[in-house]
């Protein structure tokens, strides 16, 4: 449970980054942008590790042998990537208007990752479904807080909370690979 409450909050800084960038926009009106951010950024986080985790299902009979070996590829991958964002320019800051078909869009962009990640699901010994749920609630709380840190002057943290879940997503991947090949599976 708790590496997947780890996954969770790990998955989460993207969300979290983005709904920080947001709230910086947003001085008036910040609560029903947290709540929309949240619900957003909570759903489709929640949805898309679902998508690979299912993904992975179909695969598994094919790839059980080496199974760790991807995991450890695709979080170590998705926490460069992270990694590698935290150095660049926010999209937010293009955004002016935050209209429920840019939450989308935000929504979608910051969850992709969580689809490969999702992957991983069926490597940890927790129910998917509360697993889904824990990350869907966890993206939820960090995305809601984020907007208030944005509106009160955080903006700042938006590359370092990206920066540092790309750290956890790496070490997770390196924790499943080192499990998997100490105990010999």
């Amino acid at each position: 449970m708790f590496e997947v409450l780890i996954l969770a909050i790990a998955l989460s800084m993207d969300a979290f980054a983005v709904a920080i960038g947001l709230g910086s926009k947003m001085k008036k009106d910040v609560k029903s942008l947290a709540i929309k951010a949240g619900f957003f950024f909570g759903l489709f986080q929640m949805l898309m590790p679902a998508v690979g985790y299912l993904g992975g299902i179909g695969l598994s009979k094919y790839i059980s042998e080496y199974d760790h070996w991807i995991a450890f590829l695709l979080l170590f991958l998705i926490g460069a990537k992270m990694i590698y964002e935290s150095f660049g320019e926010n999209i937010e800051d293009e955004i002016a208007i935050i209209s429920n078909k840019i939450m989308l869009t935000l929504a979608i962009a910051t969850s992709i990752d969580a689809m490969a990640a999702g992957f991983t699901l069926n490597l940890f010994a927790l129910n998917v479904f509360i697993s889904l749920l824990m990350i869907g609630v966890t993206t939820f709380v960090f995305s809601y807080a984020g907007v208030y840190i944005g509106s009160k002057g955080g903006e700042k943290l938006e590359s370092k909370v990206e920066f540092l879940g790309g750290i956890i997503l790496i070490a997770i991947g390196m924790k499943i690979l080192a499990t998997h090949l100490i105990n010999g599976n």
